[in-house]
């Protein structure tokens, strides 16, 4: 499995790639993997701030839905609206195209609170 270094994780199989005060939202290949073949996103939450640890949305995978949980607080810029119409591509590629959300991140201080990949690698017991 794929984990790139230079994004952060969450407990919850979240990744986070911060570029500034920006930053986008994904699942990971780990969490893609136990979910199965994904066959909707729910997102409605563009433009709310939505706090770290936070629902912002679901994903249904054939077998069950799932919460997602926001690593950082911040605002919701954009959707990846392709999922509306191709939400496997979470499963084919989780850190590109399967990217969920962007968000403005209000206090950069949280970072420090995310894992790195080799810390969520141990979580999940890689």
């Amino acid at each position: 499995m794929n984990f790139p270094s230079e994004l952060k994780y969450t407990k919850d199989h979240e990744w986070i790639r911060v570029n500034g005060n920006e930053a986008v939202v994904g699942i990971t290949e780990f969490a893609q993997r136990e979910l199965g073949d994904i066959v909707y996103i729910d997102i409605n939450t563009i433009g709310a701030e939505v706090a770290k640890d936070e629902v912002f949305g679901t994903v249904e995978a054939v077998k069950t839905v799932s919460d997602l949980f926001m690593p950082l607080t911040g605002t919701i810029l954009e959707l990846n609206e392709k999922l509306d119409s191709a939400p496997e591509l979470v499963n084919q590629d989780p850190y590109g195209d399967g990217w969920m959300v962007k968000i403005e991140i209000k206090s950069t201080i949280e970072i420090e609170s995310l894992l790195s990949a080799d810390e969520y690698k141990d979580q999940i017991g890689l």
